[in-house]
């Protein structure tokens, strides 16, 4: 028996460059950065005051119920507005299809973390007795998934993957391989984030992740350059429908793309440290190719967070895994336009992947003035490329070794 194929056939993307996939993918083509000084909270006595925060967005045309809006963490809003954006992108009528084969799978790294930290606020200043019900079920991180679910009827497998900044990589992966294996028919896969908070922006700076160049936010993610200090931390949501490729053709669906390999690895090395050889993150990209069926890609979008150790055990990683090839592959770190969503990460960059795969266009890395010569790759500065993409690859790194990567190829009948 063949193994069932995955279609790509719906796209939502909520990202601090774009509140749709179409204004997202035209900021990735133009370069246009979403990182800006933070507005959401006072951080006038923070090292870091810059963010790609979500600006403009009202998420009550996504929601039926106005309590229901109220009682959610904002997490949760970036992800159903993202996912009723994919499900309406995906033309699919849930009523002729049959809802115990389709699939939820949404992960975040954090969860809704706003809601922690007001309610942990509250506790402090007014006592036990005034700590809100709806502060647990605000605050899990399969809240997510769990009413994009209700929203839809949608009642085949639903969880929720937490691997720091794997997590939708892991989710999307994991959901393909739920429909090859005859699980399911349709899967609902992404991450959403929303981290731009006091505590978090807080624990960052005191690990001294993040950049500090908050005179120049739009140049402060600057993946690969020599003068890099940190990435900046961005908050959104993406989320794909991936459909069995027969089930997506008997339908007349629009096909975006394949979803050809999906590898992970672990560096079993440090809770916060990649390993600096990227020994495992070059295996994830070699299982991911290898489940493909290809020997090398024509694009990679970079996990690239523009700290100074990770873009270089990247940059040795895609050595490692391409030989020969890694300088004849194009690769772009779009988290120099839109910051590091964390757990949403993988899924927006992976959508950059599918839309260069349809589009032929490949995004640029911006920032990249000064390269550091030991990142010596074609890092497509400044401007986005024109080129036949037949497959892409995409990678997402954790906090904790946890390595995913992920090939879209164009799709051939």
């Amino acid at each position: 028996m063949s193994r069932r194929r995955v279609a790509i056939t719906g796209l939502g993307i909520l990202a601090p460059n774009g509140l749709n996939t179409e204004e997202y993918w035209a900021s990735l083509i133009a370069g246009r950065s979403g990182v800006r000084t933070i507005e959401s909270f006072d951080t006038s006595d923070y090292p870091c005051r810059i963010g790609g925060e979500i600006r403009g967005f009202d998420p009550e045309p996504y929601f039926k119920d106005s309590k229901l809006l109220r009682r959610t963490d904002r997490f949760v809003h970036f992800a159903m507005a993202a996912s009723i954006m994919a499900m309406k992108d995906s033309g699919l009528e849930l009523d002729k299809e049959d809802l115990n084969r389709i699939g939820v799978i949404i992960g975040t790294g954090v969860g809704g973390l706003d809601t922690l930290e007001k309610a942990a606020r509250k506790l402090i200043a007014q006592g036990p007795s005034r700590v809100s019900p709806f502060v647990i079920p605000g605050m899990m991180a399969n809240a997510a998934g769990a009413l994009v679910s209700i929203e839809f009827g949608l009642r085949g497998p639903n969880y929720c993957p937490v691997s720091a900044c794997a997590t939708s990589a892991h989710a999307i992966g994991e959901a393909s391989r739920m429909i090859r294996d005859g699980i399911t028919d349709v899967c609902v896969a992404g991450g959403s984030e929303a981290t731009v908070t006091p505590l978090a922006m807080a624990g960052f700076s005191a690990m001294r992740a993040v950049s500090l160049r908050n005179d120049n936010p739009e140049q402060a993610s600057r993946p690969f350059d020599r003068d890099r200090d940190g990435f900046v931390m961005g908050e959104g949501s993406g989320i794909l429908v991936l459909e069995e490729l027969e089930h997506a053709k008997k339908r007349g669906a629009r096909i975006y793309a394949e979803l050809g390999g999906y590898g992970q690895s672990a560096d079993a090395w440090h809770l916060t440290q990649p390993h600096p050889e990227g020994q495992e993150v070059a295996n994830a990209m070699r299982f991911a190719m290898q489940d493909a069926g290809v020997e090398t890609v024509d694009y990679i979008n970079a996990h690239a967070t523009s700290t100074p150790i990770g873009d270089i055990c990247e940059t040795n990683g895609i050595k490692r895994a391409l030989g020969d090839n890694a300088r004849k592959v194009a690769v772009s770190s779009t988290k120099s336009m839109t910051g590091h969503l964390l757990g949403a990460a993988g899924a927006i960059e992976l959508a950059a992947c599918v839309l260069a795969v349809n589009r032929g266009v490949v995004p640029p890395t911006i920032n990249l003035d000064n390269p550091d010569p030991e990142c010596d790759l074609d890092y497509v500065p400044h401007t986005a490329r024109e080129m036949k993409v037949r497959a892409a690859l995409n990678n997402s790194f954790g906090f904790g070794g946890h390595n995913a990567s992920i090939v879209v190829k164009e799709f051939v009948d």
